[in-house]
């Protein structure tokens, strides 16, 4: 039971001709219980109306919450979407497209491309070579 029903209690069971002292006059307290007393009284605070039973609210269940904040997955679906389509641009309209929204830092470049490199081998065949050794040493 909290303090404000039991002195409603008390309140209730009093003696008619005994009650509250006259506002003017009051008791006299003294000692260190006596100040903490007081102190302990001011600060203690009104009941007040708990706010969780506020006609109208509605109390949520917690599963359903988390059930909607769950993160769902749209793996499926996304796949079924990006394989339905069949149709593909045009490889000159997506190079240019690329091109208009390409930035001028150097992060946004693409990288350069290298020129390939033939193989470096002889014009030459073992062949020409051996005829060419005939004609310019003279053996055979």
């Amino acid at each position: 039971m909290s303090a404000s029903l039991l002195r409603r209690g008390l309140e209730l069971l009093e003696v008619p001709g005994r009650g509250k002292a006259p506002p003017g006059v009051e008791r006299r307290r003294n000692g260190p219980r006596a100040a903490s007393a007081a102190r302990r009284r001011k600060k203690a605070p009104e009941p007040r109306r708990n706010k969780a039973t506020v006609k109208g609210r509605v109390v949520k269940s917690a599963i359903e919450e988390y059930h909607k904040k769950k993160a769902v997955n749209h793996l499926r679906e996304n796949l079924q979407y990006m394989l339905k389509g069949r149709i593909v641009a045009n490889k000159a309209i997506t190079e240019q497209v690329l091109v208009q929204n390409r930035g001028r830092k150097s992060k946004d470049q693409p990288p350069k491309k290298a020129a390939k490199k033939k193989p470096e081998g002889t014009v030459f065949t073992e062949e020409d070579f051996r005829k060419f050794e005939r004609e310019y040493f003279g053996r055979p």
